[in-house]
């Protein structure tokens, strides 16, 4: 079968040649790829950066966001069967930790995880892939469209959830006041497709939502956030010691921008008992010059929460279906939100010839392996 495979640490990507994987316990799953995203970090591992191939191997097989088709089942498996759209997880625990062993590899306490696509266990850019029951969640037909964007959205439900445990903890009011995130101001700083998802969770959730960027307000990502009912800023020009001039006071801000100065700049835009959870990972290594001293001041005195979060459990994904289902019902039909952010589809070799090109306009790219094939009876093996 063919897959798409780097070279850790060299850049460029090739189209290679893998055995085709088969069931070996009866806790297995196999899936016949549909569609895989393609997202920074891939872009990332392309150009030589952060990726390690599987022990014993020279090369990895890149691609963390699928969507796939069950074409055989073990004989122990109950949540799907063969014919449903599924996707898999992508963090394998370290088999050592509390959090690991409670399923929980996202909050892994030794960092010996792995993850497929990513670090020492190959990825999802193929045509089958094969992994246990435990890591599989089962997309309804009828998100099978956006299914792709299960691990993006994970991403943020994750992070989201954490910043409203968090808030819940702490906040007196959250304990007295039904749906109290109702009317929350909140910004998403950066609007690629984690961003958008993230304004799509807030908007869900009754919050006002700014998204903030550095594109024409005519571009498509603007366009998006507006027709989910969220506002834009040009970060070009409105500085981020003037966005509260703009919102008001934010009880919220999610970073997935991945720009460090930006990132430290909008703690001004935070206000009183506010809490910022950062999803942007920055690259490079330039230093950054802080107040330091004036940063610590305003988080204690202001009460503030700054976290970062990353990856997700089973649950988070589960959860980003749960969420998909509502935004189809709630802005579906001919002007589906969500199937409107994957907006170029690629075969793999065209990926592979061009992994570097990012057309204008682009919300998320994926690349297609294979054609729905609709239901079936179940097959055990």
């Amino acid at each position: 079968m063919r897959a798409i495979a780097i070279t850790p640490g060299v850049a460029g990507a090739q189209l290679v040649e893998r055995d085709e994987p088969k069931i070996t316990t009866p806790d297995q799953v196999k899936m016949r790829v549909l569609r895989v995203g393609i997202c920074g970090t891939d872009r990332e591992e392309l150009v030589g950066g952060r990726a390690d191939a599987p022990a014993g191997a020279k090369e990895l097989v890149i691609g963390h966001e699928m969507l796939g088709q069950v074409t055989e089942v073990g004989a122990a498996v109950k949540r799907v069967q063969v014919g449903d759209h599924a996707a898999f997880t992508v963090r394998r625990g370290c088999g050592k930790c509390a959090n690991c062993n409670m399923g929980r590899a996202d909050m892994c306490q030794t960092g010996n995880y792995r993850e497929r696509g990513i670090k020492a266990l190959d990825g999802y850019q193929t045509e089958f892939v094969v992994d246990q029951e435990e890591f599989i969640v089962r997309v309804p037909p009828e998100l099978a469209p956006v299914g792709v964007l299960l691990e993006p959205l994970s991403i943020v439900e994750k992070a989201l959830d954490e910043a409203w445990q968090i808030q819940s903890s702490r906040n007196p009011q959250a304990a007295v006041t039904p749906d109290w995130r109702f009317g929350r101001r909140c910004l998403v700083a950066g609007m690629g497709p984690v961003g958008l998802l993230a304004a799509m969770i807030l908007r869900l959730r009754g919050c006002e939502v700014f998204g903030l960027d550095i594109v024409d307000a005519a571009n498509p990502r603007p366009k998006w956030l507006e027709a989910i009912g969220g506002s834009y800023i040009d970060g070009r020009q409105v500085k981020p010691q003037e966005i509260a001039k703009h919102t008001g006071s934010l009880d919220l801000i999610c970073d997935a921008s991945g720009v460090a100065s930006l990132e430290f700049d909008l703690l001004d835009a935070l206000g009183l008992n506010g809490i910022y959870v950062l999803t942007g990972i920055p690259g490079g290594d330039r230093p950054l010059q802080i107040a330091g001293a004036e940063l610590v001041r305003r988080l204690v005195l202001g009460n503030k929460v700054m976290f970062g979060s990353v990856n997700a459990a089973r649950g988070h994904f589960q959860m980003g279906v749960d969420d998909l289902a509502a935004a189809q019902a709630r802005w579906g039909g001919t002007s589906n939100v969500a199937a409107a952010l994957i907006t170029h589809h690629l075969t793999p070799e065209a990926f592979v010839k061009a992994p570097d090109a990012h057309p204008a306009g682009a919300i998320k790219e994926v690349v297609e392996w294979g054609a729905d094939r609709g239901g079936g009876a179940s097959t055990k093996a």
